[in-house]
């Protein structure tokens, strides 16, 4: 007798994956509470998927999709590398675990293959040599990845101590810190009570590391040229 296709389609799918890579993070993410999420038999979404990182291959292809649909840029490198990078993290802010979607799975989907390629394109007028050019989009790349990554790792750390103890732990960290020396956390004291810390996440903080990267970008092609 026949299989018939089960009565889900490959897009509700995808849309149940975010919401349950939403509400429960991708260390309890699994095929079975996937399927229980839709209502359906869990072998059902093999139908459309080998198993759980085929999955993961194709929601890390719709996030790249994403990010080609609204990244605009025809600007000089610079501009380009720009308005990219503010799209990625855009994109992947906007979907749960999308950044370790997209560190966990391989470029052997379609538009994962495009959104390299358009990445490469943005360098390619530079005078870097070839592997110069693929090391610049890998180190703003693992940027973007390691800010978007380190800001919602931060935001889940905030909302466990505010479940657990219905408040941040601000005077418990102050006395900790005034019980070390000046030389142990001196500099980790200031800048805590300064509030500088709350900096992380933050638009301000993202373009400042960007444009570390694009002016040591500059400082290698000046180097080249003399």
């Amino acid at each position: 007798m026949k299989k018939q296709q089960p009565q889900v389609s490959e897009d509700r799918i995808l849309e149940a994956s975010w919401g349950l890579l939403g509400d429960e993070g991708i260390e309890k993410f699994s095929l079975r509470r996937l399927a229980d999420r839709l209502g359906i038999q869990a072998p059902s979404l093999y139908w459309y998927f080998k198993n759980k990182q085929d999955l993961y291959q194709r929601l890390a292809n719709q996030v790249s999709k994403i990010i080609l649909e609204e990244f605009h840029s025809e600007g000089d490198w610079k501009e380009q590398l720009t308005e990219l990078a503010v799209t990625v993290r855009n994109v992947l802010s906007r979907y749960p675990c999308s950044t370790q979607l997209m560190m966990m799975t391989l470029p052997h989907e379609p538009d994962i293959i495009r959104f390299n390629n358009r990445m490469l394109l943005c360098v390619e007028s530079t005078p870097l040599k070839q592997e110069q050019k693929l090391q610049v989009i890998i180190t703003l790349v693992n940027y973007i990845y390691n800010f978007v990554l380190d800001a919602y790792q931060h935001e889940r750390n905030v909302s466990a101590i505010l479940k657990n103890q219905g408040e941040l732990p601000g005077e418990e960290m102050t006395r900790l810190l005034d019980s070390l020396s000046e030389e142990e956390a001196g500099l980790f004291r200031t800048m805590f009570k300064n509030e500088l810390f709350e900096l992380m996440g933050t638009d301000r903080a993202f373009e400042f590391g960007l444009k570390v990267i694009l002016l040591g970008v500059e400082q290698v092609m000046k180097e080249q040229e003399e």
